[in-house]
């Protein structure tokens, strides 16, 4: 199917000469306009950005230093390591680690001015007595768990954990929504109710509920900070509407070789996929090693994902193997699809949302495992 690229936003012609065969440009510019476009949605409150995963799989120094230039003074992590690296590159960002705090880790965070996110009255009542012991009450953020069952306290201790956090600056309440990206889902509406109940002990301490997708609820429980990551990098936090954000990943491998051949042949490993036609095969040099799903291969009875070369989609064949997959450029010019030409994995037209689709997968997982063997070119911010 031939693609219509009139509307595509401008590539740089000023990168470097590809040097692999399989080349990840990330777009800052990209990533610093979808941050501004999430605090636009809430002109009341502060716009964090959650960098975890080496924010998402596309370098966590790159984004930090982009999106810090651009105003943004808070940041979320998983673990305190992810802390450390931002600190680096961020040494006046208000930096949370949301894995908490790990038992005997507190004079860590404190050295490293990293602010934990404590999820149980044991953690508050560690953090304030690490606190007390080098006299003064240390910051972090309270986490309420109101329906993911994951961490957090339970609303019904909210009285006890106000009790517990007089020896810590409590510098936010949290929470975290279970399915916002479904606008209509009842559970949002009880997610919000809890944790209204948990915010009446803490008054006038910061508030955070939203994440990408909760920022775009009517109910608009925006409160003092929003707290977006997938959003930030392209994915679509509205999925019953069209995507609001702009792509930063561009994903493009090297034709390899290509290939002619006969009705009957099978490809790749397993022999799963059947020629019913004289067929052309493009080989493209990345696969799962690379962080491509293995679920992106064709099956019997399962498309699979695609590709772009030139203006033209092609569908992967066979099985992804770990270097390699193979495209169907039977349908396409010759005169396009050669050794030497470019297929978009990633970009414009393939958005990671529909990647992952045809892999049976998530968009965070294919941004979160981009492999590490890629060229990887930086551009914008």
């Amino acid at each position: 199917m031939r693609i219509d690229r009139s509307a595509r936003a401008p590539t740089s012609d000023s990168l470097p000469a590809q040097a692999r065969a399989a080349t990840l440009c990330v777009d800052l510019s990209a990533l610093v306009a979808n941050w501004r476009l999430l605090a636009a949605r809430a002109p009341g409150a502060d716009c964090a950005a959650v960098v975890k995963a080496d924010a998402y799989g596309i370098g966590l120094e790159p984004a930090a230093r982009a999106l810090a230039a651009a105003g943004c003074r808070t940041f979320f992590v998983a673990t305190a390591g992810e802390g450390e690296r931002l600190r680096a590159v961020a040494p006046r960002a208000i930096v949370y680690v949301l894995e908490g705090l790990p038992q005997g880790g507190a004079p860590m965070l404190a050295t490293a001015r990293l602010r934990p996110v404590l999820a149980s009255l044991e953690e508050i009542r560690e953090w304030g007595a690490f606190g007390r012991s080098i006299g003064r009450r240390l910051p972090a953020a309270l986490q309420f768990d109101t329906g993911m069952n994951r961490l957090g306290l339970a609303p019904r201790e909210a009285a006890a954990a106000a009790a517990a956090a007089q020896d810590i600056e409590t510098t936010l309440v949290m929470s975290h929504f279970v399915c916002a990206q479904w606008a209509e889902d009842a559970r949002n509406a009880r997610q919000i109710a809890g944790f209204e109940e948990a915010l009446r002990f803490f008054p006038g301490a910061p508030a955070s509920l939203s994440n990408s997708s909760g920022i775009f609820l009517s109910q608009k429980p925006h409160y003092d900070l929003l707290r977006p990551g997938y959003a930030l990098y392209g994915g679509n936090p509205t999925p019953c509407a069209p995507n609001p954000m702009r792509p930063v990943v561009r994903l493009e491998a090297s034709v390899l070789a290509v290939r002619d051949i006969e009705v009957g042949e099978t490809v790749g490993y397993d022999g799963v996929w059947t020629a019913a036609r004289p067929t052309r095969l493009a080989t493209l040099g990345l696969g799962y090693g690379d962080g491509l799903p293995a679920g992106a291969s064709s099956l019997p009875g399962r498309a699979g994902a695609e590709a772009i070369i030139g203006d033209y989609r092609c569908p992967l064949v066979g099985r992804v193997s770990m270097d390699f997959v193979m495209l169907d450029v039977t349908d396409i010019p010759a005169s396009a699809a050669h050794r030497g030409a470019t297929a978009e994995i990633l970009g414009e037209t393939i958005g990671v949302d529909e990647l992952a689709a045809r892999s049976g997968t998530i968009g965070y997982e294919i941004l979160t495992r981009l492999g590490r063997r890629y060229e990887r070119r930086y551009i914008g911010g």
